[in-house]
């Protein structure tokens, strides 16, 4: 998985876009356990203020995505690479209101996150991307 991860996130460095329909970014954290950077390429839809929603979806597995589990251990280590640059950002898992409203644009934009949901027992983490200000 870590080979093709890889491979997906060197073309979305180099030609950005789209990836399977999706906008798409490169999502680094830290590993939990090893301290070493993961990368990792994930789909991401528009939120409002510039913000961007990603989902741990792990295309509708038992278990959240390892990139979920690093982002909580280290949530002050997050950034993307999205349209040639490199962005700080915070991590927030969303609850309630919020998540039910991002997740119905999700589903809207994506049928196919509706599928996943159905796969699965557990409720798909929807999290927020917010640019942190340079310096933070």
């Amino acid at each position: 998985m870590r080979w093709a991860n890889t491979l997906m996130a060197r073309r979305i460095r180099r030609r950005g876009g789209t990836m399977m329909g999706f906008n798409t970014l490169v999502l680094l954290t830290v590993g939990r356990r090893s301290g070493v950077e993961r990368a990792t390429p994930v789909g991401w839809f528009p939120g409002p203020d510039g913000t961007r929603f990603i989902v741990a979806s792990a295309n509708g597995a038992a278990d959240n995505p390892a990139w979920y589990y690093n982002l909580a251990a280290h949530p002050d280590r997050v950034r993307i690479e999205v349209d040639g640059r490199t962005v700080a950002v915070t991590a927030e898992q969303l609850r309630g209101t919020p998540r039910e409203q991002a997740w119905q644009q999700i589903v809207g934009a994506a049928p196919r996150f509706g599928q996943y949901q159905e796969k699965t027992d557990r409720e798909l983490p929807v999290i927020r991307l917010t640019e942190r200000p340079a310096g933070d």
